[in-house]
């Protein structure tokens, strides 16, 4: 197995079941986590330095802060519903009290924070939603936290790849600080497969191919991402979702396509231009 990849364990008896910490992946910025929590089960945790979104991937909870409480947030059950996701933003020097009222899945995302904003509430008529790409590189965005809401160094976004699609397409990369052309942001992919015995393919490479890496991708795995372009591939009868996180210096989104394989976007869009005036 490829060491991009995190497998899903089963959970512990906090409910995790996978873990990407900045130790573990060799970085500065990004943590993620997902816990599998049975109803009534309770997740309590202080952010410390690190500022939290907390996202509900699927199932209903109470989520409790230092100054906040929501009860009874959440309503899909499976993310293949495509309805956008409720999350909260917690600061640094907070905590979180996650309480399951059903079974839970949940992601919790972690990078530096300044305690700059306060906790809310994300819901789902928060979630910018759009179709990205054209033809058999479209797929469907949630924008959980944009560079355009408030946070100190969090983006998160989910993004639903039809079976046949390829997405995160062109190949892009941003691992250059060097704005405003190309951000450094360090990346982690949750992919989750409809049906679930199914995969995704994820190529992982730099320009000097100094890394290479093609992946098989499961259901329940988390591939990080140190540098370079990361396409991912929907086989045909596979439905691939996938939650990212990022996060670096500076909090904005500049990548730089590969330059081997740019065209297509430009010839995907012009075609569908075309076939929309037909």
């Amino acid at each position: 197995m490829s060491k991009l990849i995190v497998p899903s364990r089963k959970p512990n008896e906090e409910g995790k079941v996978l873990s990407v910490t900045p130790e573990s992946a060799g970085w500065k910025y990004v943590g993620f986590e997902v816990y599998a929590l049975q109803e009534g089960q309770t997740l309590k945790r202080e952010t410390g330095d690190q500022e939290v979104c907390v996202v509900l991937l699927a199932g209903k909870s109470h989520i409790t802060t230092q100054n906040e409480k929501w009860e009874n947030i959440g309503q899909r059950m499976n993310v293949f519903e495509k309805t956008p996701p409720y999350s909260v933003y917690i600061p640094t020097g907070d905590f979180y009290e996650v309480e399951a009222v059903t079974d839970l899945e949940l992601a919790v995302c972690s990078a530096p924070g300044k305690g700059t904003h306060p906790a809310r509430l994300i819901a789902p008529e928060d979630v910018g939603v759009e179709m990205r790409g054209a033809g058999n590189i479209e797929r469907r965005i949630h924008n959980i936290l944009p560079e355009q809401k408030p946070a100190d160094s969090l983006l998160v976004v989910e993004v639903f790849t039809p079976e046949g699609n390829w997405s995160s397409y062109p190949p892009h990369k941003h691992d250059q600080d060097h704005l405003p052309h190309e951000s450094y942001l360090e990346e982690t992919y949750y992919h989750r497969v409809n049906p679930d015995h199914g995969f995704a393919v994820q190529r992982v490479y730099t320009d000097d191919r100094s890394l290479d890496e093609t992946m098989i991708v499961k259901n329940g795995d988390a591939v990080w991402v140190p540098k370079g372009y990361h396409p991912v591939s929907a086989p045909p009868g596979y439905e691939i979702y996938y939650l990212n996180v990022m996060a670096g210096p500076v909090r904005t989104w500049k990548f730089h396509n590969d330059p081997d394989h740019e065209w297509v976007m430009e010839r995907k869009l012009a075609t569908k231009q075309f076939s929309q005036k037909g």
